[in-house]
């Protein structure tokens, strides 16, 4: 397919889509310095090198995806979604602030982190879906893959300085400032959304709540094979591949022994690819399941090869192939299931992706984090490469299918 006009950052020439990309920017740095400021309370602060705590945080931060889902895609489909989004930012905003206040002040427990995980968790729950859908407002369908693409660079910029920020942060003042910055960069997303112009927006007609939306949204995935395999693709990686916060932390604790400023450089470091990674989405235009295929199975073998890096640099250059793939991956499976849906369906798939993608880190993270206590942080990584694998048979599967369809169609005689 033809690259659209208007290049790589097309999508910048709305006012709209530029505001919005800026305030989520500063909003993603301050989240990526919460992450990664998160890990390292749980794992030097209030365990003794808990890998097994770490992924109780990531799952409980992580199960509303899953838990929540008959009410996330019905929210996004049948609300105001600009104003659905100024609450879910604002929520997120001031549990950060509380988080950074109890942490400051030297009262923070475990149990805190965990309480904090869940809420977040379910504000977050309700906000994935509708942000990513809400993107079709600001662009429109024709620049939407090109927009999904350049939020992806956003997000990844931010991921790259927001880690290695972090550690500084932590070395410097602690990890409670973190989550105070992170608090305060709420802001800038809460008035970007304020300031957007509503005439150039695009919006879809929202459908009527009824009972039983939720499960017309199962319907609609259960009749469509393609989305079908998409959220299987998803469920595996995003069960047992996608826990970074596992690997790169068990890694450099446990295996090379660095500090703060030196872990925060290995989740910049991955950056690296993803960034990469989503400025080459934006330039392609629509990409189908070769691109899943290509990014699950370049996935597997990066995670194999930080499971076998000798060296702190190695694994770190492994990081960067991770990244790259599982950007590719992603931004695949969001723009291709978003534009072969109708519009009217998109937030409650949406919402099953969200929820299919991430709810499943509650299964997979205690069982990677007990795997990285009890056999080592490579093994963890080993059952990631698996899950790329994996994932890569059943795109192979689907487009092996495709083609024999295509096959049979066209030996078909006319009538």
């Amino acid at each position: 397919m033809s690259e659209p006009a208007g290049g790589i950052f097309r999508s910048l020439r709305s006012f709209n889509y530029r505001l919005w990309v800026g305030g989520a920017f500063v909003s993603n740095l301050g989240t990526w310095v919460q992450r990664t400021a998160q890990d390292w309370l749980v794992l030097t602060v209030l365990t003794h090198h808990s890998a097994g705590a770490v992924g109780i945080v990531t799952a409980l931060q992580f199960a509303p995806q899953l838990l929540l889902l008959p009410w996330t895609g019905s929210a996004a489909d049948h609300l105001d979604q600009r104003k659905l989004l100024i609450v879910t930012q604002a929520a997120m905003g001031l549990l950060a602030i509380a988080l950074g206040l109890l942490t400051v002040s030297g009262l923070v427990q475990l149990w805190h982190v965990y309480a904090f995980a869940l809420i977040f968790g379910a504000a977050a729950a309700f906000d994935a879906p509708v942000r990513q859908v809400f993107v079709a407002q600001l662009v429109g369908d024709e620049h939407l893959a090109n927009a999904v693409a350049l939020n992806s660079t956003s997000f990844n910029a931010a991921r790259m300085i927001g880690p290695a920020a972090s550690g500084i942060i932590i070395a410097a003042v602690g990890t409670g400032w973190a989550f105070l910055i992170n608090g305060a960069s709420f802001m800038a997303v809460l008035i970007s959304l304020l300031m957007l112009r509503g005439d150039e927006l695009h919006p879809h007609p929202q459908t009527r709540s009824a009972p039983g939306s939720f499960a017309d949204g199962l319907r609609y995935v259960r009749s469509r094979p393609d989305l079908k395999a998409i959220l299987i693709m998803l469920f595996l990686i995003g069960t047992f591949g996608l826990n970074f916060p596992i690997f790169i932390s068990t890694m450099a604790v446990g295996v090379f022994h660095v500090d703060a400023r030196a872990y925060g450089l290995l989740s910049s470091t991955m950056a690296i690819g993803t960034l990469a990674g989503a400025l080459l989405n934006a330039g392609r235009g629509h990409s189908g399941f070769g691109a899943l295929l290509a990014g699950a199975t370049i996935f597997g073998v990066g995670c194999a090869l930080a499971a076998v890096a000798p060296t702190y640099w190695l694994f770190g250059a492994a990081l960067v192939v991770i990244g790259g793939a599982s950007l590719t991956f992603t931004n695949t499976t969001n723009s291709l299931m978003q534009l072969s849906t109708e519009p009217a369906m998109r937030g409650r798939v949406m919402a099953l992706r969200v929820g299919i993608a991430l709810g499943g880190t509650p299964i997979g993270a205690p069982i990677l984090g007990w795997i990285a206590d009890h056999f080592g942080p490579r093994w963890a990584l080993v059952v990631g490469a698996l899950s790329g694998f994996a994932a890569a048979i059943v795109a192979a599967r689907c487009l092996a299918n495709s083609q024999n369809t295509r096959s049979t169609l066209s030996d078909t005689p006319s009538p």
